[in-house]
């Protein structure tokens, strides 16, 4: 659903609602939060509220393109100033395990976003799909600049460990998690160099 241009601005209001919404979406999911209580606790108006998002669904996307922006900004942030695609790749991977170490952490919004949105036409899933389709085509196009064979299979293998890290962040130790996260992607990279 293509946002309204009425009212899309970054108003100060529009903010708090966004980082209401991502806030409470993050800690206790999007289908168990209405929005009466993210009206109440962005201190604004219901009609404020529709005056910048026609209703739940676009208030949802909203927050997952805030994360999305935000990740590719860390992403690109984080390969600055690293001259091999290895040591890109490293960087790109620390950011991920930064998250996980990070107090209240959750897991990965997009993932926790498709287990509650999951008709593949629904535009919250295709958000959610947007978002990994990039990151597959990050990895895999930094992977490419560190051997011959075709990067394809490396950067879904990334992509996959991942996700499981993602998973396991918010259910185990996460120091433990990040590491072999971390274990797993030198491999990758050791076996793009052999």
């Amino acid at each position: 659903m293509a946002q309204r241009t009425r009212g899309s601005g970054t108003s100060e209001a529009r903010a708090r609602l966004l980082n209401t919404a991502t806030r409470i979406f993050y800690a206790e999911g999007i289908h168990s939060v209405g929005i009466d209580r993210i009206v109440a606790e962005a201190q604004v108006t219901r009609a404020t509220m529709y005056r910048h998002f026609t209703g739940k669904e676009e208030l949802v996307l909203a927050y997952l393109q805030q994360a999305d922006r935000e990740l590719r900004a860390q992403a690109e942030a984080a390969q600055a100033g690293e001259q091999s695609g290895a040591d890109k790749v490293r960087a790109v991977c620390r950011t991920i395990t930064a998250g996980i170490r990070s107090p209240g952490f959750r897991g990965c919004a997009f993932l926790n976003a498709a287990a509650e949105y999951p008709d593949p036409d629904h535009p919250v899933h295709h958000a959610v799909l947007a978002h990994r389709q990039w990151f597959l085509e990050t990895v895999t196009g930094l992977l490419a600049q560190t051997g011959d064979a075709p990067a394809g299979p490396a950067g879904r293998h990334l992509v996959m460990l991942r996700d499981g890290a993602m998973a396991s962040g918010c259910l185990s130790d996460p120091e433990m998690v990040s590491e072999t996260f971390l274990q797993g992607v030198e491999g990758i990279l050791r076996a793009r160099s052999a």
